[in-house]
């Protein structure tokens, strides 16, 4: 659980600098190659890809060693991370209401720690693999079938499809037994892992081009959580401390609310316009 925690801390100060490394590439003109060019040369843009590094490997140590359903919601959690970080860094207030969904999150967060029982030791169904082949080849289809929405329609379908893409990358890290090159060109498992985290990027890209951030990454968060911990349950013999079910049940559900909550952040916070100079009032005649 603690690399688990290790990874939101990673992804959500990543978001951080990359968004005030993205804030200070916009003065500048050019499209947005232009502006990624400008943004890799800064040291905040470089950490953050740096702690996004650190974050995927503590990602694959959690989900070898706990279940599913706790590395699912500590990830949705990395947004409260996110939250926090900006309002320290980017002088971005939060409300009351913001404040309180970062302490549900702690605390659903707190109620799995105590409940989750170790990784399941099963491999699944010998088909698991091709399942999840099978569906990150869907998470492109839901690319093609969601670039034709607009609006709010267009940033869940893709933000969901994302979700299913990195669910798909969790399920997968669990599924390779071997790292012998010979056993990862014939593993299905390995394929999936590389389709669906493409795909996943792919999709968030385009849904953080136009529509709804905020609604993209609720999206997001709901299809990397709920899909992954029902297959390690039902498949992957993810189980609780015995007696403690209810309590794992109740702290995914609260910390994936928390995280709902949060979801704005999933966007880099805009700079306030710098207020327009006041004008001189009129100059008085000079009397006759």
């Amino acid at each position: 659980m603690v690399c688990a925690l290790g990874a939101a801390v990673c992804f959500g100060t990543a978001t951080v600098l990359q968004a005030m490394a993205a804030r200070a590439a916009a003065d500048g003109s050019g499209g947005d190659a232009a502006l990624l060019l400008r943004a890799i040369r800064q040291w905040r843009y470089l950490a953050g890809l740096g702690l996004d590094g650190l974050g995927f490997l503590f990602q694959i140590a959690a989900l070898r060693s706990v279940p599913i359903y706790a590395v699912g919601a500590a990830l949705a959690a990395s947004l409260a991370v996110t939250a926090v970080v900006a309002a320290r860094l980017l002088d971005v207030r939060l409300s009351r209401t913001e404040w309180a969904a970062v302490g549900v999150v702690c605390a659903g967060l707190a109620m799995l720690g105590l409940a989750a029982g170790s990784e399941g030791e099963e491999s699944g169904p010998p088909a698991l693999p091709w399942v999840m082949l099978g569906a990150a080849a869907g998470v492109l289809l839901l690319w093609f079938a969601g670039r034709g929405l607009a609006g709010r329609s267009r940033a869940l379908m893709l933000g969901l499809g994302a979700g299913f893409g990195f669910g798909v990358v969790e399920v997968t890290v669990r599924l390779i037994d071997s790292l012998a090159p010979s056993e990862l060109l014939t593993d299905p498992a390995v394929y999936a892992l590389l389709l669906g985290g493409g795909a996943a990027f792919l999709l968030l890209t385009s849904a953080l081009q136009r529509g709804s951030v905020t609604t993209a990454t609720a999206g997001i968060v709901i299809g990397e959580t709920i899909g992954p911990a029902l297959v390690g349950v039902v498949w992957l013999g993810d189980r609780t401390r015995e007696g403690f079910g209810w309590l794992a049940v109740l702290g995914f559900a609260v910390a994936v609310a928390g995280a709902l909550a949060l979801a704005r952040f999933g966007e880099a916070p805009e700079t306030a316009p710098a207020p327009e100079p006041a004008s001189e009032p009129p100059l008085r005649p000079s009397p006759p």
